[in-house]
């Protein structure tokens, strides 16, 4: 068998000029691959110093105690468990992680040594994330998250995040405005006034899918991963079972609804009617383009290449109708809202509004009725006093 190479200790310098003292060291054979494995220590400010690392692994290497970390810097971790990770999640949520991976976590820690990493240092990037972050608490969890999986793969035993006192979240300050416009959602009135502007315009298709949001409360993606075959125009159905989402190398792909589970909604006479008259024109229109609507997987609403919709298209659709009109100012997602919001002042009840939004929270839902009794008070205490008559 030839005799390996002695391990010498050697110098180098860092960039502001300091030296530093370094090894490599052989450590045995891979039993699963059959290589010769090395590992390298590095970042000693005396030789001495590196002469009794070197020394103690030796002695680890002869009493059989030793046992190479494959993963040594928190990155190393990470590399390892986003491939796992992205198996349990979809594909949106994988894309989601690794930004907020990539914004926030790894520039924070990704060169420490996996087995270095303290409470103190934890602490200190959390309360940093808290100085910056609303969503600090889920920064940490994501974090933490890592260093499980690390735990699990036995290179170190205990999660120093664990140990973290968690800052309260940052005081906001208070500014002073109007209630109506700080709220994302229509009242009756604006919402009759925003959809019959939306009418007179010549875009159908942004009416027909501006009305279908208002008239079901369902998700933007929902709306747009929807198929006629969805819809059921005798019986008024709406099988709400899939949403439109993006994925990787930011690409359209359909997913399953927010919640994962499909519901399905009565649609009124009127919404239907509008949907059925915008069928017909989708027809005619996409005729011209060169593309049959008439194909059972065919899409509710599609651009003009007869594929996904943008997310973003609505956007500028809702603005141009608002500005145009001078209209009060909310979301796409603010029609799921107000939705909600009239079904409570219509005199639905809790459940059946979180059976229809798909809410698996009724904390979800039961904030939205909240907002509605407060904005109930005053009508309330009119009522009350008109029927006291004194």
């Amino acid at each position: 068998m030839a005799k390996k190479k002695k391990s010498t200790i050697e110098s180098y310098k860092l960039k502001n000029g300091e030296k530093r003292y370094m090894f490599q060291i052989y450590v045995g054979v891979n039993p699963l691959t059959g290589k010769e494995q090395r590992t390298t220590r590095r970042g000693f400010k005396t030789q001495k110093e590196a002469q009794l690392a070197l020394s103690r692994l030796r002695l680890a290497i002869d009493n059989g105690t030793f046992r190479k970390v494959t993963a040594e810097t928190y990155r190393d971790v990470y590399d390892l468990w986003i491939v796992q990770y992205e198996k349990t999640v979809e594909e949106s949520t994988f894309v989601k992680t690794k930004e907020l991976f990539k914004n926030h976590i790894l520039p924070a820690m990704a060169a420490y040594k996996i087995d270095k990493i303290n409470v103190d240092i934890c602490q200190k990037h959390v309360d940093e994330w808290a100085a910056k972050l609303k969503s600090f608490r889920k920064v940490k969890s994501y974090a933490a998250r890592v260093i499980d999986f690390a735990i699990k793969r036995g290179y170190i035993e205990t999660n120093p995040f664990t140990y973290v006192d968690m800052p309260a979240a940052a005081s906001k300050k208070v500014v002073v405005t109007n209630e109506d416009e700080a709220e994302n959602f229509y009242t009756r009135e604006q919402l009759i006034k925003f959809l019959s502007c939306l009418e007179q315009e010549s875009n159908y298709k942004a009416y027909a899918l501006f009305r279908l949001l208002a008239f079901s409360g369902m998700r933007k993606g929902e709306a747009l991963a929807l198929n006629w075959i969805d819809l059921n125009f005798t019986t008024k159905e709406l099988r709400i079972n899939k949403a439109l989402s993006r994925g990787k190398d930011n690409k359209l792909y359909v997913k399953s609804t927010k919640t994962g589970e499909a519901r399905t909604i009565k649609m009124d006479d009127n919404t239907v009617a509008i949907l059925k008259e915008w069928k017909k024109k989708q027809k005619q229109d996409y005729l011209k383009l060169g593309f049959n609507t008439l194909q059972s997987k065919q899409l509710m609403f599609s651009n003009e290449h007869n594929e996904y919709l943008q997310p973003t298209k609505t956007r500028k659709w809702i603005v141009h109708v608002q500005d145009k009109y001078e209209l009060g100012t909310i979301t796409t997602h603010g029609l799921r809202h107000t939705h909600c919001s009239l079904l409570f002042e219509a005199g639905a009840s809790i459940k059946e509004v979180q059976d229809r939004l798909g809410h698996t929270d009724v904390q979800t839902t039961m904030n939205i009725y909240t907002h509605v009794t407060n904005e109930a008070k005053e009508e309330a205490i009119l009522k009350f006093a008109d029927y006291i008559k004194m």
